[in-house]
């Protein structure tokens, strides 16, 4: 069965770039972006959790094979196409990756289609920082950095660095203070996203920044694993009162109020 046969696929150019985005649902639009090592059945499954909630999930095929689960060979392999491809800055520090003006230039068009306020932005792993640099374009009213991983956190300046340029990091803290609002989610062990990173943006943004961390120590209630990960995927519990059902609940709250989306009821 295939994963996606439910989304409809739509090819969308902007500039010299053109990549397949996935399509379900009614209402305002949430971009979800996946993590490494593609649209997994996994992340397909988010999105319909955010389709149920009153939303439009937009999803772009960002990197790997569409519906293929995750394995350890194929997050290699994906992943080191991703480090070295020019879409992406895997380890340079102060500045966003090239794929964001393309990911602005969606959200733009997903905004005209669907309407609403604006549109709301869930950035896993490899692409959680693309919700960050995104945020310089006010139609992105909701950005969610789940487990942002970018730059790779080798040496202390990458361990705090956001994946974004100091001109955007102005803006990004300039709407903050406006009102908007970040929402990070991380795993406490997580060695791809260390604890800096989040310092770095509450020192940054302030009240602006609302940084969920759960704990991953080893002994730890939930028995999550200490390199555990995928906050709203992989390791993801849909049984109230779990810490990562909470997590999603928080991003829904924040895409309610912003998005204005009346609560479904259950």
């Amino acid at each position: 069965m295939d994963p996606l046969d439910d989304f409809r696929s739509v090819s969308f150019r902007q500039d010299n770039t053109s990549k397949l985005v996935y399509w379900l649902g009614q209402g305002p639009a949430v971009l979800v972006l996946s993590e490494m090592p593609g649209i997994t059945p996994r992340v397909a499954d988010f999105a319909r959790r955010i389709v149920a909630a009153g939303y439009t999930a937009v999803m772009p095929s960002l990197f790997g094979v569409d519906g293929k689960p995750p394995s350890n060979g194929y997050l290699a392999a994906s992943g080191s196409k991703g480090c070295v491809s020019r879409e992406f800055v895997a380890f340079a520090t102060g500045k966003s990756s090239p794929i964001t003006t393309w990911l602005r230039a969606l959200a733009a068009h997903a905004h005209h289609e669907c309407g609403g306020p604006g549109v709301g932005v869930v950035g896993m792993c490899f692409s959680g920082g693309f919700a960050l640099a995104m945020m310089v374009d006010e139609r992105v009213l909701v950005p969610v950095l789940s487990q942002p991983a970018m730059p790779l956190p080798v040496g202390a300046a990458r361990k705090r660095d956001l994946s974004v340029s100091a001109d955007e990091l102005r803006i990004v803290k300039e709407r903050t203070a406006a009102g908007a609002c970040v929402i990070g989610l991380r795993f406490t062990h997580d060695p791809l996203v260390p604890v800096e990173r989040f310092d770095r943006l509450r020192a940054e943004l302030g009240d602006g920044f609302i940084g969920i961390e759960i704990d991953s120590a080893p002994g730890n209630e939930h028995g999550f694993a200490k390199d555990a990960h995928s906050v709203l995927t992989e390791e993801f519990s849909d049984e109230p009162g779990h810490p990562t059902h909470d997590a999603f609940e928080l991003v829904l709250e924040h895409l309610r109020r912003k998005l204005q989306v009346a609560e479904r009821p259950t």
